[in-house]
């Protein structure tokens, strides 16, 4: 396999160096590895999404089977999932955004060494397996997340593998450029896998990399597209006939989506700090099995919606005529996603904060008695707030849920309801969830450098 590997690479060169004009092959030599590493993001992205979609499958089926199955099912999965974590690899914990965003800032020449602990092949393997495990278990988590780390990690490899008379290609350029591809990926939105990697991982100008980032999104979505199709991610909800005062919904849905997501990031950041407070292996195993058998009893008496990502939620509540959510279910679902965040697994908050949103909307609506496309547009508002309340990003959210409905139209009802939702999160705490996870996870790397130091010295 390697002489196969160095005879690949000798024969490229040959032709490579066939071709007289040196812009065209400069330009071409570096557009290679991103399209390849766009192409196998795709392929890994698609697998992943039907190996999670089989999890979450597995899970409605078992509880469906027998409610209290949910009990013994949920902590052998959180246990294993932790378990994998904990022994392969440690920074496949949680989402991936933070991690990669870290990566991005340890891109240089001193401390590019560390990045391998946030994007390496080990972290897509135990990723995908850790978080689908822990959906098998009906944890609220999501997918989208980790594909972003994933995404990276498969960018940063095909960087790494590149022959040395390669031209050299920035390394926080093409983790930035696999981010945005992951999440284009993932949610089939190519306008927001780009809006996100200029809003969340970069204050980079856009023209360094527009091109490797806009092939990159192209690719990713279309080896996606060709193997699920030209999907949306949740579909095409009725917004027509809108009242003339639903605006005023809309403002509600910000500023309360708005409030509940920055309670939720300040909860997850204390219980994070708390947990990392336990020592001892039997106390982190009394730790994780009881934030089991609280997700399970969350699910046992609130039913299955309370379960997983929590898109069957949004599908029932967009796309039927039972829109009624128990004014408790966006509370349950908040809860679920930060004892599950904070388990120490693989998953991420993505899809969690969208469905949590969804009911915040779906709540109010039934409170204000909106017509149906009303209570449709309260619910797409309450997706995009409660995500920039967690993101701190509020145009990739608005971009996102556009894309996911085909709502090109109610565009300003969007950003209104994340611009709001971003001004109150702003006055709670300064930081997103993510900045607060990824200095967390720079002063970890830190440690452990100065620790492997102390040891050679």
């Amino acid at each position: 396999m390697k002489n196969l590997f160095r005879f690949t690479r000798g024969k490229a060169k040959f032709y490579f160096d066939k071709i007289t004009d040196e812009r065209i092959k400069q330009h071409l030599l570096q557009a290679l590895p991103f399209w390849a590493a766009s192409a196998i993001t795709g392929l890994i992205a698609v697998l992943y999404t039907r190996i999670f979609a089989l999890a979450e499958h597995g899970a409605a089926y078992l509880f469906h089977i027998s409610h209290w199955l949910i009990f013994l099912i949920t902590p052998v999965c959180f246990l294993v999932s932790v378990w994998l974590v904990k022994q392969f690899a440690p920074y496949a914990r949680g989402s991936g955004i933070p991690q990669v965003i870290a990566s991005i800032e340890l891109s240089n020449p001193r401390h590019n060494h560390l990045v391998s602990k946030l994007l390496s092949i080990r972290i897509i393997v135990i990723k995908i397996i850790s978080s689908s495990i822990m959906a098998l278990g009906g944890g609220i988590t999501g997918r989208e997340g980790p594909t972003i780390q994933i995404a990276g990690s498969v960018f940063r490899r095909i960087n790494a593998a590149l022959p040395e008379w390669w031209p050299k290609i920035s390394k926080r350029n093409m983790v930035m450029t696999g981010a945005a591809a992951g999440l284009a990926a993932a949610f089939n939105t190519p306008l927001g896998g780009i809006v996100f990697a200029m809003e969340e991982l970069t204050k980079t100008h856009i023209s360094f990399y527009k091109t490797a980032i806009f092939s990159a999104v192209i690719i990713a979505g279309l080896t996606a597209q060709s193997f699920l199709g030209p999907y949306l991610y949740l579909g095409y909800p009725d917004v027509k006939n809108l009242s003339v005062f639903v605006f005023l919904g809309v403002m509600l849905v910000g500023l309360l989506a708005g409030i509940v997501s920055s309670v939720f990031c300040k909860l997850i950041l204390r219980l994070m700090r708390w947990k990392a407070s336990i020592r001892s292996g039997w106390k982190t195993i009394v730790y994780v099995l009881a934030c089991s058998l609280v997700v399970a009893a969350l699910i046992y008496f609130s039913g299955d919606e309370a379960m997983n990502s929590g898109k069957d939620l949004m599908s029932r509540v967009l796309f039927t005529s039972d829109k009624q959510v128990s004014w408790y279910m966006p509370i349950v679902r908040l809860l679920g996603s930060l004892i599950t965040f904070c388990s120490g697994a693989a998953g991420g908050v993505f899809a969690p904060a969208l469905s949590t949103g969804a009911g915040i909307g779906a709540v109010i609506s039934g409170w204000m008695s909106l017509s149906a496309s009303n209570t449709n547009l309260l619910i797409l508002a309450g997706m995009v707030a409660f995500l920039t309340g967690v993101t701190r990003s509020p145009f990739t959210s608005a971009i996102l849920v556009l894309e996911m409905t085909d709502g090109h139209h109610i565009i300003f009802f969007l950003m209104l309801s994340a611009l709001i939702a971003n001004l109150v999160s702003h006055f709670i705490d300064k930081h997103s969830l993510y900045d607060h996870l990824k200095h967390q996870y720079l002063k970890e790397i830190s440690l452990e450098e100065k620790k492997a130091k102390q040891v050679i010295a």
